[in-house]
């Protein structure tokens, strides 16, 4: 279907939209207030698009109570109510609101607003079409293709593990309703935003303006197309329609390309976009072939010139993945044998592209001058703590790091435990000395990885005062070792531990 049996959305006027902000913000519309007035159940239960909890929350008549209803739950306010609390005249003119009932006797709003939590604690508002701002699209978009949906998990998480250092260029590809431009904001001097589809970018338009946040260069176009050949960025982001599919039926979600192809391209063509040492951050799916490593089908979609770091979340078989996407457009509400249908056309096309199953995760390209670049793909399904830019920005220094030491250099240089670190031993009870010591982080990406007493020694003492030879020295002769073999085969266990976050590095 075309975008023209959604509803009609407001004008992008800054002054209403001011006027509005206003007004949400004196009635504590904001994330704080939505969770003082809802409690923490029924304000989760909005995350399972369960609406029931919330509706009970807000039978009273306070101004937080009908913001509430007009705007996230979607029903018709009276209009004295509503006039107590917002500019009415100027959101019916602007378009924000609508008269409905017998002779306009209510008022209903014409897109979802959500209050969204910046990261500094800044009140933002993420625009969205109706119905798609509280916990995804329901099911919307086996009506509408051209719909626009709010925020959700994979939206937070591409904004948790983006890199946040102050930049001149952003550039937010498939911006949706712009809620990586609104973070890009906080830290770009510049952002330029792209979409397919023209409503995502007249939306994204609106959630600028009602977060008070610096308007974006906004241009129509498929990824990189509206980009010129000379424009380069120092931050790249993207949410991209990674959904591998057959066809390309919803257009905020299907990509349009055969497998895993837009995801590739998207990575493939994003280095040449970049400055020297900038970022280009994707969520992306792709696809385990057989009789193919994962890891290398992903190593070469590198650009040259790029180190990445490519982390799988989660992998699904082929059934759960079609049943998965076939619930997201509530295919299966509607008729049996059209649902038998599309799910027996979705394994139709992994079977002919020998698919056995799809992997879901995040992709980090850094643009370096250095001779080898470094490629790093691994598998981490385990909780991790948001947000990550840090952790992310982190990794990249200490591959810079490793890089330029040799094991001469590392055994020169001085090291200190990271912040929350703790050691378990494992073993048999009773036995005197552990099967194996692992370290594991309380922080970041939470990894635990094993080593052995030498390691956990050193790791131990690590604190920069003594160089890593030294330290290195003293084991050996606690321990009545070679202190030279023990030179040779310890760098290799140092290198890991200062790659995976255990260790940093010490400037001197």
């Amino acid at each position: 279907m075309s975008n023209a049996t959604l509803s009609p959305l407001p004008a992008a006027d800054h002054e209403v939209a001011a006027r509005l902000r206003e007004a949400l913000l004196a009635a504590s519309f904001t994330a704080d207030g939505l969770l003082d007035l809802l409690g923490a159940p029924a304000y989760a239960a909005l995350a399972r698009s369960e609406t029931v909890p919330a509706l009970r929350a807000t039978r009273g008549d306070t101004p937080l109570e009908t913001l509430v209803r007009l705007f996230l739950l979607q029903q018709p306010v009276p209009y004295a109510r509503v006039e107590g609390v917002l500019p009415v005249h100027a959101c019916v003119a602007g378009g924000w609101l609508t008269r409905v009932g017998d002779a306009g006797g209510d008022l209903a709003a014409t897109v979802d607003v959500r209050p969204y939590g910046g990261p500094d604690g800044e009140d933002w508002f993420i625009v969205s079409d109706l119905g798609c701002a509280v916990g995804g699209a329901g099911g919307i978009g086996s009506r509408d293709e051209g719909v626009v949906l709010g925020v959700g998990g994979a939206s937070t998480t591409l904004a948790g593990i983006t890199v946040r250092t102050p930049v001149a260029s952003a550039l937010d590809l498939g911006t949706g309703s712009g809620i990586q431009a609104l973070h890009a904001s906080r830290h770009a001097t510049r952002v330029t935003a792209t979409d397919l589809n023209p409503r995502a970018l007249h939306i994204t338009a609106l959630t600028l303006a009602l977060s008070g946040a610096p308007a974006a260069d906004l241009r129509e176009g498929s990824l990189f197309e509206p980009v010129r050949d000379d424009e380069t960025y120092d931050l790249i982001v993207s949410n991209p329609p990674f959904v591998i599919s057959p066809g390309a039926r919803l257009t905020y979600r299907d990509g349009g390309m055969g497998g895993d192809d837009l995801c590739r391209s998207l990575v493939q063509e994003a280095g040449e976009r970049l400055n020297e040492g900038g970022f280009a951050q994707f969520l992306a799916n792709w696809q385990h072939v057989e009789g193919e490593d994962w890891q290398d089908r992903l190593r070469s979609w590198v650009p040259r010139g790029c180190d990445a770091w490519i982390v799988q979340r989660e992998v699904q078989d082929v059934t759960q993945y079609a049943e998965l996407w076939l619930r997201d457009a509530g295919d299966h509400r509607g008729d049996p044998a059209e649902y038998q249908a599309r799910y027996d056309a979705w394994l139709d096309e992994f079977e002919a592209r020998k698919v056995k199953a799809v992997g879901f995760g995040w992709i980090t390209l850094r643009r370096t001058s250095a001779a080898e670049p470094v490629i790093t793909a691994e598998e981490w399904p385990h909780p991790v703590e948001q947000p990550l830019g840090d952790t992310v920005r982190a990794h990249f220094e200490r591959l810079d790091y490793l890089r330029a030491h040799d094991d001469a250099a590392l055994l020169a240089g001085h090291f200190r435990l990271a912040g929350e670190i703790v050691q378990e031993q494992v073993g048999l009870p009773g036995a005197e000395d552990p099967e194996h010591v692992v370290l594991r982080q309380n922080r970041g990406m939470r990894r635990a990885t094993k080593v052995d007493t030498v390691g956990a020694g050193f790791a131990g003492v690590c604190d920069g005062t003594l160089s890593a030879g030294r330290i290195l020295d003293a084991i050996a002769q606690l321990v009545g070792e070679d202190p030279v073999l023990l030179r040779d085969r310890t760098p290799a266990q140092i290198r890991l531990l200062v790659e995976q976050g255990f260790l940093e590095p010490v400037p001197r």
